[in-house]
């Protein structure tokens, strides 16, 4: 299930916080006002493995929905950053994976900020 799928899980939740995420087609996009998580999504910039288009669609359907939500591109990370493992795994599979700590410690500062703000209310 992708990231845009799980909006409609999101419906019933209070919030919710993806790091790397695939971004797919949301069929059919949320009405206005059905989307009542908080979302945040910490992605690489340079992640080829989500396309800009997706990305646009993406926000367009969470604007359209009036959800609350932001999005946080890291220029430089791709695929799998926060994952110590993926510079191994990507070279092993040919795959455009890559740990990047700098960035993992963002994104994890970033989350905890989401967390912490989110489990006060």
């Amino acid at each position: 299930m992708g990231d845009h799928d799980r909006l409609e899980t999101a419906i019933i939740i209070a919030w919710s916080a993806h790091f790397h995420a695939l971004l797919g087609p949301n069929t059919p996009a949320p009405a206005p006002g059905t989307v009542k998580a908080k979302i945040l999504i910490l992605n690489g910039a340079d992640d080829p493995f989500v396309k800009r288009e997706q990305y646009d669609t993406f926000k367009k359907d969470l604007d359209a929905a009036k959800a609350d939500y932001k999005v946080i591109e890291y220029p430089g990370a791709v695929h799998a950053f926060t994952n110590p493992e993926a510079t191994a795994l990507g070279e092993k599979f040919k795959l455009p994976l890559k740990y990047d700590a700098k960035v993992n410690a963002e994104a994890e500062a970033e989350a905890a900020k989401f967390f912490a703000a989110n489990l006060k209310q």
